[in-house]
């Protein structure tokens, strides 16, 4: 299958910085330039940047270009927030198999986070994630109508969902993660290859815009054989302040 033209723009720039050929601070080639060198349209040029801004490897803002970012953030939102670029950087094959996105009405603990009504139509998506072609973790997410349509528009088994609503204008911004432990039912058992009550880690999140209008309620299951969570805390030098936790996932 013939790789998309995004990926391959997003993994020239990638591999530029990661080798240092663009050093930290660097500014990108404009999106006009970089149209014409790959012979690209400017949203595939978008999307490719905006995967580039969600694993954390640039900054981008309105009315300057893209700048490559200090490398030594670990826990930056978009690392976290992207099981893919998690798995790439820990050396693992990440892959993911969509299997439904549908429109429903809201309710229980979606409705809640996302401040809707309950019976508000949302956009949902299951996806089954992978690690080296093994299934890891079962993905649940909601958004609201008129974010989550524009999850139509294209093939989630090919990019990020969150680097294409980037690349739309959604303003992800920041999220708030609940980590416990739940028994599998009977479709976690069915796509992740447990039996029914097997324990599972799940993470569940409410991401924000920047002013705190709710984006997406998640929540993902892990199978704990293959992932694993640490919480490293880091405590800063400023007077007054408290420890940061920081939540990194792990390879079983």
């Amino acid at each position: 299958m013939t790789t998309p033209l995004h990926v391959r723009i997003a993994d020239e720039l990638r591999a530029q910085i990661v080798s240092g050929a663009l050093p930290v601070g660097t500014a990108l080639p404009s999106e006009a330039r970089l149209t014409e060198r790959f012979d690209a349209s400017r949203g595939t040029v978008r999307t490719a940047l905006a995967a580039l801004q969600h694993e954390g490897l640039i900054d981008r803002g309105q009315g300057r270009p893209p700048v490559v970012r200090e490398s030594a953030a670990p826990q930056s939102f978009e690392s976290f927030m992207s099981f893919t670029a998690w798995a790439q950087r820990e050396g693992h094959a990440a892959g993911q198999r969509t299997i439904e996105i549908a429109r429903r009405p809201a309710c229980g603990p979606a409705a809640e986070a996302l401040g809707l009504a309950e019976g508000t139509p949302v956009i949902e998506v299951l996806r089954l994630r992978t690690l080296d072609g093994r299934p890891a973790m079962l993905e649940r997410s909601a958004f609201p109508e008129d974010v989550g349509r524009l999850l139509f528009e294209f093939d989630p088994d090919a990019s990020s969902i969150y680097a294409h609503l980037l690349s739309r204008g959604i303003p992800l911004h920041s999220a708030r993660h609940v980590i416990d432990a739940v028994g599998a039912d009977e479709v976690d058992a069915e796509q992740l290859e447990v039996p029914v009550g097997s324990p599972l880690l799940r993470e569940r999140r409410r991401v924000l815009s920047p002013d705190g209008v709710p984006l997406e309620y998640g929540e993902d299951r892990y199978r704990p054989d293959r992932v694993t969570f640490s919480i490293n805390n880091v405590l800063s030098p400023t007077p007054g302040s408290t420890p940061e936790p920081r939540i990194l996932k792990e390879p079983s």
